[in-house]
């Protein structure tokens, strides 16, 4: 894949953030914050960065299509192009929304290239801590401009380090990811942000990331970088992952033999 075409996505998304994310973290009015369904809130950032975002990337690709988060929320026909021909934008304006209205952080925003039903590449930002993964499925990664490799580094089972969202874990699988966690180094409870959870595995602040929900712009950017660097992101029973799958439960580690220690500790417990 073209660098110019990283490189223009990626100032794309600081664009989207310095435009119209960070100008309205920590100064939402009520009124710019709702509930789109039990649970889950959209603010009036979401909404324009992913406006911002959509004629963006159908300017550095005419003809794409579009496929985001907000989007899907007013029409869930919309995800019948994940396995389309031809190019498709996944976007999440805000990833962290819930982190993002309350004032807190991490919060991200993330994108990635479908190319005929294939994941090809993936960006996403961490606007806060200045942090900015690209890579594409046949070049690698980058992680604010440099190579990512994370196939090299092994600690052993009881000094991984990495995080297992269990809140909606069905109650057999949570009780028994959480007792395995006890093999582990340390089990982390998540930052609701899964931009920064496949973010900290590109840096080595953790080597493994346990989620139940699996919505497509959640996870295409990290997995395809996570896999990029070397990493595996596959689903409880070994499956690779891929976005247009409607499946729960995904295991993302840093490589091949920290998936496997990780899933034996959690899974099999």
């Amino acid at each position: 894949m073209a660098d110019t075409l990283l490189d223009d996505v990626g100032d794309l998304l600081r664009e989207a953030a310095d435009q119209v994310v960070l100008p309205l973290f920590r100064k939402l009015d009520d009124d710019d914050v709702s509930e789109k369904a039990p649970g889950e809130v959209v603010t009036v950032a979401d909404r324009r960065a992913e406006e911002l975002l959509s004629a963006g990337l159908r300017r550095l690709r005419p003809g794409s299509m579009v496929v985001g988060e907000e989007g899907v929320a007013d029409d869930p026909g919309l995800l019948r192009h994940l396995r389309a021909g031809g190019d498709v934008w996944l976007v999440d304006p805000v990833d962290g929304t819930a982190n993002f209205a309350a004032g807190r952080r991490p919060f991200a925003l993330m994108v990635s290239l479908l190319t005929d039903g294939r994941p090809t590449a993936g960006w996403i930002l961490d606007p806060l801590a200045d942090t900015l993964a690209v890579g594409s499925a046949d070049d690698g990664t980058l992680l604010n401009g440099r190579p990512v490799d994370r196939t090299t580094a092994t600690p052993p089972p009881g000094e991984l380090r990495g995080a297992a969202m269990t809140r909606f874990l069905p109650p057999e699988t949570r009780d028994r990811v959480r007792a395995g966690g006890r093999q582990l180094g340390e089990l982390l409870p998540g930052q609701h942000c899964a931009g920064r959870e496949y973010l900290d595995i590109l840096t080595g602040e953790q080597q493994f990331v346990l989620f139940w929900r699996t919505l497509p712009w959640d996870h295409a950017p990290g997995t395809l970088l996570v896999r990029a660097a070397g990493g595996v992101a596959r689903r409880f029973d070994g499956v690779d992952y891929h976005p247009a799958d409607d499946d729960r439960g995904l295991l993302v580690a840093a490589n091949e033999q920290i998936w496997a220690e990780v899933r034996d500790a959690l899974l099999d417990s």
